[in-house]
């Protein structure tokens, strides 16, 4: 990416994560332009990274060959349909994160023939950490998803699915997911308070935890089932607490979690995602 040049629609917590993750990749500040209307973001930005910004989309589009769009997504159709006569001169490579937006949209605000690719991170992005999913479609060239995952890796890890649908499960998955690894630990700590622990004991135990389980999981094979195997003990304290969850259903609530999500990112999309 470092002789490409990237224009990000979007200062906000996405668009400064990229920006911080491509910078640390090696591109160049000057390679890379933001589009966004808030001058107290815009002045940000400057200060915070070097980069360009301005409030003028259509300057910030112009000398660009990678175009992220991480605005809001009601605001999408607003922000890409003015730049359709620029987009179908250069015919960037454009990567939307604005969640729920569909191609069929997309593609007909950027114009026939622009490369579009969707994107769906998450919010440990922020520090580099994220998880994306990444959906194109068969007239997306191979070197054009090459560069979208590039651009995507800057904070994180990034898979690919077969189809657009499957971008709402990656949204409940992971999209959603933090909140759910965020709650577990809020019980943990709570459960442990009613059991007597300190609050501030509780809380950094769970923190810990949840870092280092996370590590842990992320540095193995893969085998979540082995894992979790291996550090329960037949007849032990671990078994005890698998077991009072299993009891409370703990496999259907999760399953039921990530349908109620998925259901939702589908809502949204109809909601937002209409040409």
């Amino acid at each position: 990416m470092s002789n490409k040049h990237l224009a990000i629609l979007g200062g906000g917590n996405m668009g400064r994560a990229l920006i911080g993750g491509m910078l640390r990749r090696g591109t160049r500040p000057e390679h890379i332009t933001v589009g966004e209307s808030s001058p107290a973001a815009r002045e940000a930005l400057s200060a915070d990274f070097g980069v360009q910004s301005t409030a003028d989309n259509a300057a910030a589009v112009e000398p660009a060959s990678v175009i992220v769009v991480a605005v809001k997504p009601q605001m999408a159709g607003a922000v890409l349909a003015p730049l359709r006569p620029a987009l179908l001169r250069a015919r960037p490579v454009v990567i939307s994160i604005a969640a729920g937006i569909r191609l069929a949209a997309l593609e007909s605000w950027c114009g026939a023939g622009v490369p579009v690719v969707r994107a769906m991170p998450n919010r440990p992005a922020l520090v580099g950490a994220g998880a994306t999913g990444l959906f194109a479609p068969a007239s997306v060239a191979a070197e054009h998803r090459e560069v979208a995952e590039r651009v995507m890796q800057a904070v994180g890890e990034v898979i690919w699915v077969a189809a657009e649908d499957d971008l709402d499960v990656v949204t409940a998955l992971s999209g959603s997911g933090p909140a759910y690894f965020f709650l577990l630990a809020e019980l943990l700590t709570q459960g442990a308070i009613d059991l007597g622990l300190a609050p501030e004991a509780a809380r950094r135990l769970a923190i810990a935890t949840l870092h280092g389980a996370g590590q842990l999981a992320h540095s193995g094979d893969g085998d979540l089932a082995r894992m979790r195997a291996e550090v329960t003990s037949k007849g032990g304290t671990t078994e005890a607490a698998v077991k009072a969850f299993e009891a409370a259903d703990l496999r259907g609530s999760v399953a039921r979690a990530l349908e109620a999500a998925m259901r939702r990112s589908r809502e949204l999309a109809a909601q937002f995602g209409a040409q």
